[in-house]
C-alpha cells in the first residue's frame, strides 16, 4: 500500500513567516533536480513522495520541505520549515514556518541525531532502483512503518550493526520505492543517489 504523503506522528506546528529565500537555493536546487529525475513527485493517486533536508549550523534542528509537496515542481520559502524538537518516543515533533513538516521528518531527525557530521538528507521514491537495492545496502526490517518512532529506531540499529553511517544510504523495506541518501552536505547526499541511479541505467 503506498501511503506516502501521511503524517503519523504528532506535529506541534507554530505558524512562522517564510524562511528567506536565500538560504535556500541549494536546498531548491537539489529538490528540482530529484523531480526531474523522478525520485521526487506524484503518484497517478494524487498522494505525493520525496523530501529533503539541511541540518541547521551546530544544532539539532534542520530545514525540510513541506508535507504534501511532492506534486510541485518548483518549491518556494513557502514551502520549508524547520524542525525545532522532536522526541521519538513520544511519537512527536515541532516545527516552525509556513507548513508543516514532511510525514518523514521524524526520520530525518533519526539520521541527524545518529553524527553530527551528517549536514544534508534526501528521500526518494525510485521502483526499479528499490528492488536492486533491497538487502545489498543497508535495508530497513519489513514490518517497519516510515514516521514512526520503530523508525527512528531501526535507523539507529542500522547505524551500529550495518554500517549505515559509511554506506550513507538505506532502503526502506515496510515503505514501497522508498530509499534515503545522505553526508557531510546535501551535495554529497545528491550525488551518491545519482550515482545508484546512473550506475543502474534507469530512465
Amino acid at each position: 500500500m503506498i501511503d506516502e504523503g501521511y503524517t503519523k506522528y504528532n506535529c506541534h506546528w507554530i505558524l512562522e513567516a517564510p524562511l528567506p529565500a536565500k538560504g535556500l537555493e541549494n536546498l531548491n536546487l537539489w529538490r528540482e533536480k530529484m523531480f526531474t529525475r523522478g525520485l521526487i513527485g506524484q503518484y497517478e493517486n494524487g498522494i505525493g513522495f520525496g523530501n529533503l533536508s539541511i541540518r541547521q549550523e551546530n544544532s539539532r534542528q534542520f530545514i525540510v520541505s513541506g508535507t504534501q509537496t511532492g506534486s510541485l515542481a518548483y518549491l518556494t520559502s513557502e514551502h520549508y520549515t524547520t524542525v525545532i524538537e522532536y522526541d521519538w518516543e513520544k511519537n512527536s515533533l515541532t516545527c516552525t514556518g509556513p507548513i508543516q513538516a514532511s510525514s518523514e521528518a521524524l526520520t530525518h531527525a533519526a539520521i541527524y541525531e545518529a553524527n553530527p557530521e551528517i549536514k544534508g538528507i534526501i528521500h526518494g521514491h525510485h521502483g526499479q532502483l528499490w528492488e536492486n537495492l533491497l538487502g545489498k545496502v543497508p535495508t530497513t526490517a519489513k514490518e517497519i512503518e516510515y514516521g514512526t518512532p520503530a523508525m527512528a529506531r531501526e535507523i539507529l540499529r542500522l547505524c551500529q550493526e550495518e554500517h549505515l553511517l559509511q554506506a550513507q544510504i538505506l532502503v526502506m523495506a515496510g515503505h514501497f520505492e522508498g530509499i534515503i541518501a545522505f553526508g557531510k552536505s546535501l551535495d554529497e547526499a545528491g550525488q551518491l543517489l545519482l550515482q545508484y541511479l546512473d550506475g543502474g541505467n534507469y530512465t
